[in-house]
């Protein structure tokens, strides 16, 4: 687990706008940027919890015995204990650990991506 995960809060916190915004001198260039971020980790999540059930996921067993399982259980707790995607990818992109890049010139003043 990387440093992020470990470091961002689990409940919703009060960030500095100015800290926010601070790369990219637009409040909404950067949430979309942190926002991008958030599905991307989303997704990774997503299918790191997939593999990890997929174990356990055996076509004749019922719907109970899943429920019941104590090591699903477990998994689905750690999941839900984790920080949310919004919160980690907030704290990459106060780190400066997000890179982004646009397009050409053009799309610059446009669009972001």
């Amino acid at each position: 687990m990387n440093d992020s995960v470990k470091k961002a809060p689990v409940s919703t916190v009060t960030v500095n706008r100015d800290e926010v915004i601070k790369p990219t001198n637009n409040i909404y260039m950067a949430i979309v940027i942190i926002s991008k971020r958030a599905e991307q980790i989303q997704a990774e999540m997503k299918e790191e919890l997939k593999e990890r059930l997929k174990d356990f996921a055996d076509i004749q067993d019922t719907l109970q015995e899943i429920i019941e399982n104590q090591e699903v259980i477990d998994v689905s707790k750690y999941y839900e204990q984790l920080p949310k995607p919004w919160a980690i990818a907030l704290q990459e992109w106060l780190e400066g650990k997000i890179k982004w890049e646009f397009a050409n010139e053009q799309d610059s003043r446009q669009n972001i991506f």
